[in-house]
């Protein structure tokens, strides 16, 4: 077991970062969630998007 660990630790230590930046990602976006702030728009520059008339509806406030 030892040599196993040794032989591929280059391969442990990259997926641990991995899985911590994926983690961390996450736990990111459950929070801006929980705050009732959308992820992916959350600047207030809608109107420039060309996708603005797909997700906002005129007269009414931003979906969260």
């Amino acid at each position: 077991m030892p040599d196993w660990i040794a032989s591929n630790i280059g391969t442990i230590i990259i997926s641990a970062v991995l899985i911590g930046i994926v983690a961390a990602i996450i736990i990111y976006m459950v929070r801006k969630k929980k705050q009732g702030k959308s992820v992916a728009c959350n600047c207030g520059c809608c109107k420039g998007c060309a996708m603005h008339g797909s997700c906002h509806q005129q007269g009414t406030t931003p979906r969260k």
